[in-house]
């Protein structure tokens, strides 16, 4: 049956692709018309990737969290590239709380999302177009090859939201990391966002990793916020 609510009607959506947590969030990010990236602070568009590493190695059972650290399970490497940096790096490093790591990764943010949209392009999900804005700056947007692909990302989350179906718990994940960033305020309307509010309050309960990288990610923020408050 369709997910119904409001003036939203979907499909059942299932998992046809199997992308990394950092690639459906890096489509997450993108604008179904043109390719190019939606509008989000700097910060959301890094802590957003840094926390995607992380769960992806959380969900690989290579890292775990407690009350107070983030912490190595297994140093076997993944096979992944978007992910083995960091997990090399946490098997180096002494034990640190997962806000340290939030900041750490997102530090190389950009760098992972250049791979992201690589491996993206190399999977036939994307394509690179390079465009001349007043045919002076260039910007680059990466155009859907596979539309449904991306579209794929945003409905079933979307289903997630507006239904009370079981969520993919890699959906969960994906829901804590957009609400925690932002993600949704860039992608719905305030009378959407107001209408599935409830439910990303119920859905984000469901994970204790995506909880946590929650709270790291707030804690970053109202830092952030803190210090430019202190310049202005």
């Amino acid at each position: 049956m369709p997910c119904r609510c409001g003036r939203f009607s979907l499909p059942p959506i299932e998992r046809t692709h199997m992308l990394g947590l950092v690639e459906e969030t890096v489509l997450l990010l993108l604008r179904d018309e043109g390719g190019s990236f939606v509008r989000v602070p700097t910060w959301s568009l890094r802590y957003s990737i840094a926390g995607a590493v992380l769960m992806e190695l959380a969900d690989a059972n290579r890292i775990d969290t407690d009350l107070e650290h983030l912490f190595l399970v297994d140093d076997t490497p993944t096979g992944d590239e978007l992910l083995d940096p960091t997990l090399a790096e946490v098997s180096a490093a002494e034990r640190q709380n997962t806000r340290f790591w939030i900041e750490h990764v997102a530090e190389r943010a950009d760098d992972i999302r250049a791979a992201a949209l690589g491996s993206l392009i190399a999977k036939g999900v994307l394509e690179e177009q390079d465009k001349r804005v007043l045919w002076m700056f260039k910007t680059r947007r990466y155009p859907t090859v596979d539309g449904h692909t991306r579209k794929e990302v945003k409905l079933r989350l979307m289903e997630v939201l507006l239904s009370d179906v079981i969520p993919d718990p890699r959906d969960v994940m994906l829901i804590c990391l957009a609400d925690a960033c932002g993600i949704f305020r860039a992608l719905l309307s305030g009378r959407e966002l107001a209408e599935v509010t409830p439910r990303i309050e119920q859905v984000t309960r469901l994970d204790l990793i995506g909880q946590t990288m929650v709270r790291a990610i707030d804690d970053v923020r109202m830092a952030v916020a803190a210090a430019t408050a202190g310049h202005l």
